[in-house]
């Protein structure tokens, strides 16, 4: 059975066969006793991206009662989806976040030693607000960082943006696209403060697909 637990860059979540996750998370428990999915988010602002093997931990994914285990392609998809790094499992991925989400937002006064509770809340309203906001026109994608994923408005497709280039996004790896058409409009998908986490020197994870389109790119 394909549960309906990996995850796309726009947070929802699908039940996609061929669809590897190079990275786990959670938001809470989403699932039935079933282990069917009945809600896409709950009351928990705690959105993590964790590794997949973690000290030889066994789970069962939707185990009744417990958090719903959530896949991502890679953590520009799980950053995308509003998660950060888990503070346990991936603490040092984590500490950089943090660090370089509060010099990316000074508007909000955190302190370097806020708790991570603080920053969950402000990571929270981000999300509630993305998909009203960040809307742009294709020479508008210059000013975005590198790592960041956009959606085309037309047909709702996820692109990466690397190194100034597009790649589309799927759920078994990016590929090439030609250049973005001065008509396009776009929506920015990662969350506004991530982004500048990320343009204050957080470097997602992207899937390895990227090397082979970017070099293919180049060649």
């Amino acid at each position: 059975m394909t549960l309906q637990n990996r995850v796309l860059p726009d947070s929802q979540i699908v039940a996609l066969a061929n669809y590897r996750g190079a990275l786990m998370g959670n938001r809470g428990c989403l699932h039935d006793d079933q282990r069917q999915l009945v809600r896409q988010t709950c009351a928990v602002k705690r959105w993590i991206l964790c590794v997949t093997e973690f000290k030889g931990r066994r789970r069962t994914p939707m185990t009744p009662g417990l958090y719903t285990e959530l896949f991502f392609l890679d953590e520009a998809t799980g950053l995308a989806a509003g998660h950060r790094p888990c503070f346990e499992c991936r603490r040092a991925d984590a500490q950089r976040f943090k660090a370089a989400w509060i010099a990316g937002n000074p508007q909000f006064g955190l302190p370097a030693d806020c708790s991570i509770d603080q920053l969950d809340r402000y990571l929270h309203a981000d999300r509630r607000s993305v998909a009203d906001e960040h809307k742009l026109t294709a020479a508008d994608l210059g000013e975005l960082p590198s790592g960041v994923i956009v959606a085309d408005e037309t047909d709702g497709s996820f692109y990466l943006l690397k190194d100034q280039r597009l790649h589309r996004w799927t759920a078994t790896g990016y590929q090439p696209v030609a250049q973005a058409k001065a008509s396009q409009h776009w929506r920015v998908v990662t969350p506004s403060t991530t982004a500048n986490a990320i343009r204050s020197g957080y470097s997602p994870t992207i899937h390895p697909s990227i090397d082979k389109v970017s070099s293919g790119l180049d060649s």
